[in-house]
C-alpha cells in the first residue's frame, strides 16, 4: 500500500492510499483533475471518499468526485455544512451513529473505518482509524485541538502538527496575526507540544511511519517539528508535501 500526499495545507487537503487493485480518498480540498493522475486515471479502484468536515479546504471539491459517481462518506454534520460544494444527483452518505454515542465502523472495500469525533469549529468533525490487511492500523486526524481518543495496533500515523505556541505569540505580538486568527488556531488545530504528547500517549512500538499533516507555514516549522518527533519518539517521520510518496504496509518494506 502506497499513501500519496496531493495537499495538505489551508490551500487545499487530499490524500490517496492505494495498492494495485484499490484506493481510498483522505479528504478532496483539491481539484478531482489534480488527484486523478495519482490514481493513474484509473477511477473505478476508487472504493471509497472520507472526509473529515465541512471546511473547503477539505470538502470544496466534493462535487468533482460525486460527480465520478464515488461514493463519499461523511458525518451527518459535515454533508449538511458542505451542500455548498456540490450539485449532483449522488449524495454523500452519513455515518451511522453520533458524536455522543460513537460511529458505527464500515467497510469501504479492504478498508475498515472507524470515525471519532474531533474538536475543530466545524459541525460535526471527525477522525478516521483505518485498517487494511497491507497496511495495519492508521491514524488519520487533522483539524483538531485534542484527541480524547487512544488507539491500538497503530502502524502508520497521519496526525496535524500545525503550529508552534511560541511562534504563534510573536507573530501576534508583531501584528503579524489578529486576536481572532490567533484564537481560532489555538481553538481549531493541533499544536507541535499536543501533536507530540498525543503520540507519546499511544503505543507506537509497531509504528512504521508518522507523518506530519497541515503544518501552517506563518506559525508552524515544518524541520523542526520532523527533527523533534523523530528524536522523542525514535520512528521515522516525514513532512507532508504535495507529491510525497510513502510505503505504508505493515512492515517497513
Amino acid at each position: 500500500m502506497v499513501l500519496q500526499v496531493l495537499g495538505s495545507s489551508s490551500e487545499g487537503n487530499a490524500y490517496v492510499l492505494q495498492n494495485v487493485g484499490e484506493a481510498l480518498l483522505l479528504e478532496v480540498g483539491v481539484s478531482f483533475k489534480k488527484i486523478l493522475p495519482a490514481l493513474d486515471y484509473d477511477v473505478s479502484k476508487v472504493q471509497g471518499v472520507l472526509i473529515t468536515h465541512e471546511h473547503g479546504d477539505h470538502a470544496g471539491h466534493i462535487g468533482e468526485v460525486l460527480g465520478y459517481g464515488l461514493p463519499v462518506y461523511a458525518t451527518e454534520g459535515t454533508i449538511a455544512g458542505a451542500q455548498r460544494f456540490y450539485k449532483s444527483d449522488f449524495q454523500p452518505t452519513p455515518f451511522a451513529g453520533n458524536r455522543e454515542d460513537g460511529y458505527q465502523r464500515l467497510q469501504i472495500g479492504g478498508f475498515t473505518v472507524i470515525p471519532f469525533p474531533t474538536e475543530h469549529d466545524a459541525n460535526e468533525p471527525t477522525g478516521f482509524y483505518i485498517w487494511h490487511e497491507e497496511t495495519g492500523g492508521i491514524l488519520f486526524a487533522t483539524d483538531t485541538f485534542y484527541l480524547k481518543n487512544r488507539f491500538a495496533g497503530l502502524s502508520n500515523i497521519l496526525i496535524e502538527c500545525n503550529y508552534d505556541q511560541e511562534q504563534l505569540e510573536e507573530n501576534l505580538i508583531a501584528g503579524k496575526i489578529d486576536a481572532e486568527r490567533y484564537r481560532r488556531v489555538r481553538k481549531s488545530h493541533l499544536s507541535y507540544t499536543t501533536c507530540l504528547q498525543l503520540l507519546q500517549a499511544n503505543d507506537l512500538s509497531q509504528v512504521n511511519n508518522i507523518v506530519l499533516i497541515h503544518i501552517s507555514k506563518d506559525n508552524g516549522n515544518a524541520p523542526a517539528f520532523r527533527e523533534g518527533i523523530a528524536k522523542a519518539t525514535g520512528k521515522t517521520v516525514s513532512v507532508a508535501r504535495t507529491g510525497l510518496k510513502l510505503n505504508f504496509n505493515k512492515t517497513p518494506f
